[in-house]
């Protein structure tokens, strides 16, 4: 047996597996590039299903919570940069693998959905309304969920925004006890003129009223 040969056989197991799992990914991509013909649409439609289908399939009985996340992110980037205005990867990403019952993974494909946002507000804020409220219920991480919602508030512009996306901040600084946070910014929501909806004007209102009789009320 020659050196050469001797020296692959030391190479351990894993890093074979590794290699091999590159070089399948690499595969895979061209592959999906040829079906799609070039369509970048189709060819997220094809990448997703692909990704999917390696979750889901009869060989990987894994549960999310044991699936290499940083190899995940990777993909789901990948897929978001060929065709910036789908949605299949961000749903994929807040709505299936954020959710997965491990803190670690959830705040890793949280970050992912964050850094998504930040390079188009206006159109992926509803992916990180989400991401605020798993923040806020699954990982009970208040600071997150209003980090979030703060920027929810501070970086989108489009007016069809719903209200209660650009609100989120408020309510979770009343779960924070941050009252008179959430007073000073609730009535200055309120002073701007910008609520025409008499119903969402009654309503504000009435949690406006609310925070100052709790603020009153406070040793």
């Amino acid at each position: 047996m020659s050196g050469g040969q001797r020296a692959l056989q030391s190479v351990p197991g894993w890093i074979w597996a590794a290699l091999l799992a590159g070089l399948a990914a690499q595969l895979g991509v061209q592959a999906l590039r040829a079906a799609s013909l070039g369509e970048p649409a189709a060819l997220v439609r094809l990448a997703m299903l692909y990704l999917q289908a390696y979750d889901l399939g009869a060989g990987n009985a894994l549960p999310y919570r044991r699936l290499d996340y940083a190899r995940l992110v990777q993909w789901l980037r990948a897929i978001l940069d060929t065709d910036p205005r789908s949605e299949y990867p961000l749903f994929a990403a807040a709505r299936v693998y954020a959710e997965v019952d491990d803190p670690a993974r959830c705040r890793e494909m949280l970050a992912f959905v964050h850094q998504a946002f930040l390079e188009d507000p206006n159109r992926r804020w509803q992916w990180l309304a989400h991401a605020a409220l798993l923040a806020k219920h699954r990982l009970q991480d208040l600071a997150l969920a209003r980090r979030y919602a703060a920027d929810i508030a501070r970086l989108t512009t489009d007016p069809s925004i719903p209200l209660w996306a650009k609100q989120m901040e408020i309510f979770i600084l009343e779960d924070m006890n941050e009252l008179e946070a959430a007073r000073i910014m609730l009535g200055g929501l309120l002073a701007t003129g910008g609520i025409t909806d008499p119903q969402e004007r009654r309503f504000l209102q009435g949690r406006l009223e609310e925070l100052e009789r709790r603020l009153a009320s406070k040793p």
